[in-house]
């Protein structure tokens, strides 16, 4: 990781204790979220591409007709012809794009590491996230749900639930940069890439449900932090 810039917190300074104390909440309320949905580590690299910029239901569309057509491994991706991956990623929006995305990262995946899993997941973190962003398409929180989600890897994953809900508690701006954000995580909270995961999927979870653009903040479970 590149050495970042001081933070400065608006009102409020985040501390090892109010980060464990709120997943605590989130915990209790949501219970363990099982974050990443896939059935395979290459299935949710795939996801992390194709959710960039849409909603996770139309992603899903997409995964099901991949694994309808039996082309949801490395070397079939890899192999199939643009046009017919671009018809069955369609769901997920934005396919012309995402399906030079995907083709991009299957080129990286197959000529660094064979297309094999095992092989990428050797790399060191550093190494392997600065090769990530290397990839055409791929940016910071695609690289970093990929090495968390996929791979284990313990990097916490910045979205924009992340930043809303910590600006609306006025733990950091929302101008705030992801790495200045990530940086907050990951200085704070014990190095676990379990925690890491569940953490990030419980944010997911009250932006969805209540720190939404209009805030429900009457029944959220943190709403005693604000």
């Amino acid at each position: 990781m590149t050495l970042l810039k001081p933070i400065h917190y608006p009102k409020r300074k985040p501390s090892r204790r109010v980060l464990l104390t709120m997943y605590k909440a989130l915990r209790q309320e949501f219970g363990y979220r099982n974050w990443w949905p896939g059935d395979t580590p290459f299935e949710v690299m795939v996801g992390a591409i194709l959710t960039q910029n849409t909603a996770w239901t139309n992603v899903e569309k997409a995964i099901v007709n991949l694994k309808k057509e039996k082309v949801l491994t490395p070397e079939k991706l890899y192999k199939i012809p643009t046009k017919r991956l671009a018809k069955l990623i369609r769901p997920a929006g934005y396919f012309n794009v995402k399906t030079k995305r995907l083709k991009a990262f299957l080129g990286f995946f197959h000529k660094e590491y064979g297309g094999r899993i095992k092989t990428m997941s050797k790399e060191k973190l550093n190494r392997l996230r600065r090769s990530l962003l290397e990839v055409k398409g791929i940016g910071k929180e695609t690289a970093d749900s990929i090495l968390l989600y996929a791979l284990g890897k313990p990097i916490f994953v910045i979205d924009a639930y992340t930043k809303r809900v910590l600006s609306r508690h006025r733990y950091l701006k929302e101008n705030e940069d992801y790495d200045s954000i990530q940086k907050v995580f990951m200085e704070l909270l014990p190095r676990s890439s379990f925690l890491y995961n569940d953490y990030h999927a419980q944010i997911v979870e009250v932006g969805k449900r209540y720190c939404k653009k209009v805030p429900h903040c009457e029944r959220c479970p943190l709403k005693k932090y604000l």
